[in-house]
């Protein structure tokens, strides 16, 4: 008699309504495998495109599986360039790179790459709207509303200025060679090329597209794998691209499932419902490894859990109780009682892969109830409520990390207060006062440009969402994106974190973020120090 395990019988469903998912081949037989991965959240925004989803779990289905630039982030390794869809490039001053591109690529819908596709892919119909280079100005959403279903979504041009703050355009110097000219020196143009948002998009596949929402729910792209169905909040199946540039991929079909409950994810790896669960908290590593047949991968990764604070609230607009708050708590007790001592505590917003940028001697605000309760007194604080706004989970322990802090800060004296929100629109909802929220701040390449400045500086989330700005800060963040002098950079980096950190807080570091994922031991995978999930041939080994 044949059985069905659930998943099957959720593919003939598929293709009842027309989108056939095929069951999972056993590993072992000779046609590729297929593989479920159940995921906290596939994105957050409805889409695959990667202006509109800046986010976690954005990484980690669009790299390097879909997505890709013309410089790689070498996403097994140290998270440096590698060559991609281009194969090499030159500096030809401060404010121009050449890049030679690779020959061959082709999209998914089988047209080869070239010029004009790069060209497209960072026009202003694509990312930049209006928007100038240089403009020497926040960006505001309510500026940007669409008009028409083909309009960029409101918040895209200030991301894409928040990467690409003074690009001019793209040359197509002919078929195969381009030019990125800037308005302004910068010298971490060739990390910009690799960052989350930069990736490279058939022309023609975005003029055949009736709406915007059309295009980007299945982008064409180059990676090894293709949009095959994708279904908001449910899941997403990608699916081998053969004629991919780097090799026949090893996999025929990823389908990554959205399974909100830890406990679900855990189960369905152990049921062998699913191949892959992410996002375990340290204190679930240990029942899965115990299985037979499971394993658990992950570490630290290039990325900073913090909380953001909204300096225009009644009671945050002193930032004397904003730096009682930051030397509230205890970081150290987060780490050992919520992560098992599995993480640790950064140096302030700053990563080692910054190299000689690092600001070596600098350290988070120390844990000094006695010094936060001084500060309180000072302030005048007279134990007015400040909202906390979070959502269920979608960090690992976000929930038991934000009640462990509103005790901590209880404890001081402050009157903090949870609020639940369902997502990240609930979050930035300006109409009710907004005072803390939960964040994470990444490094997208290895400069300071790409994570205080990118997040925090002029058109940096926290000010595009009008929670926080810093004169000052802002025109430290632009020696740090202009200067070409290296070590007038590092000073300005320096005194834009003592400002954001210790004078006027703009948010405070909680901890470094790890992943930790459970995966079938038979499968010979490799997790990369990163929320992104390599399933291209060289990471699959069977």
């Amino acid at each position: 008699m044949l059985k069905m395990n659930r998943r099957q019988a959720l593919g003939l469903l598929g293709a009842a309504s027309g989108s056939l998912i095929l069951p999972r081949v056993a590993i072992g037989q000779s046609a590729r495998p297929s593989i479920t991965v159940a995921v906290q959240k596939i994105t957050i925004n409805g889409t695959l495109d990667v202006w509109y989803e800046q986010s976690n779990v954005g990484e980690r289905v669009f790299f390097p599986n879909l997505w890709e630039g013309l410089i790689l982030r070498d996403w097994m390794g140290n998270q440096g360039p590698v060559p991609g869809l281009a194969t090499e490039w030159k500096r030809l001053d401060d404010k121009t790179v050449e890049l030679t591109l690779r020959r061959g690529v082709k999209f998914h819908n089988g047209d080869e790459m070239t010029a004009d596709d790069v060209v497209f892919s960072f026009s202003p119909e694509r990312m930049f709207a209006d928007t100038q280079p240089d403009g020497g100005k926040t960006i505001y959403e309510d500026d940007y509303k669409p008009k028409t279903d083909k309009e960029l979504p409101a918040s895209i041009p200030g991301v894409a200025r928040r990467i690409w703050p003074a690009l001019r355009g793209v040359e197509a110097v002919d078929q195969y060679t381009v030019r990125f000219h800037n308005a302004s020196p910068d010298v971490t143009l060739e990390g910009r090329l690799f960052a989350f948002g930069s990736q490279i998009t058939s022309r023609r596949a975005w003029n055949e597209a009736k709406s915007y929402t059309e295009w980007a729910r299945r982008p064409v792209t180059t990676g090894p794998y293709k949009v095959v169905e994708y279904k908001p909040d449910i899941s997403l199946v990608l699916e081998a691209h053969d004629e991919y540039w780097g090799g026949r991929p090893p996999l025929q079909q990823i389908r990554f499932i959205e399974v909100p409950e830890v406990s679900s994810r855990i189960n369905g790896l152990l049921s062998g419902e699913y191949d892959f669960a992410c996002d375990l908290p340290p204190d679930q590593v240990g029942a899965v490894e115990k299985a037979s047949g499971f394993e658990v991968q992950g570490s630290p990764i290039l990325n900073h859990r913090i909380s953001t604070f909204n300096k225009y609230h009644p009671v945050l607009e002193n930032p004397l109780v904003r730096r009682a708050m930051t030397h509230a708590i205890d970081r150290q007790a987060i780490v050992e009682a919520l992560w098992a001592g599995k993480t640790n505590i950064p140096k302030g917003l700053q990563f080692e892969f910054y190299g000689d940028m690092f600001v070596n001697g600098w350290d988070v605000p120390a844990y000094d109830p006695k010094l936060a309760q001084s500060m309180l007194k000072e302030a005048g604080y007279k134990g007015d409520p400040i909202p906390f706004r979070v959502l269920n989970n979608y960090y690992t322990n976000q929930v038991p990390n934000a009640q462990i802090m509103v005790e901590m800060w209880k404890q001081i004296g402050l009157n903090v207060e949870i609020e639940m929100k369902e997502n990240w629109a609930q979050i930035h909802d300006a109409s009710a006062p907004r005072g803390v929220r939960d964040w994470s701040a990444g490094g997208a390449f290895n400069d300071p440009v790409a994570t205080i400045v990118n997040q925090f500086g002029p058109n940096g989330e926290v000010q595009q969402k009008k929670d926080w700005t810093n004169e000052e800060a802002n025109r430290m963040a632009e020696i740090i994106q202009k200067s070409t002098d290296r070590a007038a950079r590092k000073k300005a980096f320096a005194r834009m974190l003592e400002i954001c950190e210790r004078e006027d807080p703009a948010y405070q570091i909680i901890h470094q973020n790890a992943v930790f994922t459970g995966v079938k031991s038979s499968l010979k995978w490799k997790a990369a120090p990163a929320f992104a999930m390599d399933f291209r041939k060289e990471n699959w080994f069977l």
